[in-house]
């Protein structure tokens, strides 16, 4: 039986990420902080709602558990989805209250929104469009839930999937060989996120 590892290491939107899944079609996802399971996995799901550095802690924390993801993720070639600052995590580091290393797996700093119009309130919340970047897997254009102050400044712009605009552009998703990431909340997203689920329950990368 082919599992989904849904990584749990205190992120507060866990049970809402675990729903939506499920409704996307993934019966076989399984929340878990056990790093062989999630060394075994066919599919990961990280997800994070919070701050940079308590989520990172949190993660590092779980015995195992980065070597595990790095395991499937880098030598097996596991599909992997990061969701708000599960996909910010994939940075070399980000600088919400202080510094942070990251996992680097995808290069670039996460940093604050600073728009151009002073009048733009921050955070960036609630719903706005996504626009692709390229040819990015699994996603479409169409608008998504947002909640977020801080955002992946992406090193190379080949990695940057789509982009959303909250007084300037912001990256709304990146992509890796076998890894996803989404600044916006799928599970918040209604029908266009579990759309964008049900893909990359389905994706073959």
């Amino acid at each position: 039986m082919t599992t989904l590892a849904l990584i749990d290491y205190g992120a507060g939107n866990l049970h809402s990420v675990h729903n939506a899944l499920r409704k996307a079609g993934a019966d076989n996802a399984v929340i878990t902080a056990d790093a062989d399971l999630v060394a075994k996995a066919d599919r990961i799901v990280l997800p994070g709602v919070g701050a940079f550095r308590a989520c990172r802690d949190a993660l590092v924390a779980i015995p195992g558990m980065v070597e595990a993801m790095n395991e499937a993720v880098h030598r097996r070639g596991v599909p992997f989805l990061g969701v708000c600052v599960g996909m910010q995590l994939l940075a070399d580091a980000g600088e919400e209250f202080g510094r942070h290393e990251g996992l680097g797996w995808v290069p670039g700093t996460v940093r604050l929104i600073e728009p151009h119009n002073p009048a733009i309130k921050v955070p960036h919340m609630g719903w706005n469009d996504v626009t692709l970047r390229g040819h990015p897997p699994l996603l479409e254009t169409g608008e998504a839930y947002f909640l977020h102050s801080y955002h992946f400044d992406v090193a190379q712009d080949d990695h940057i999937a789509a982009v959303t605009d909250h007084g300037g552009p912001l990256v709304a998703a990146v992509a890796r060989d076998t890894i996803i990431g989404c600044q916006f909340h799928p599970e918040k997203s209604q029908s266009y996120g579990l759309s964008f689920l049900s893909r990359f329950l389905e994706w073959r990368p």
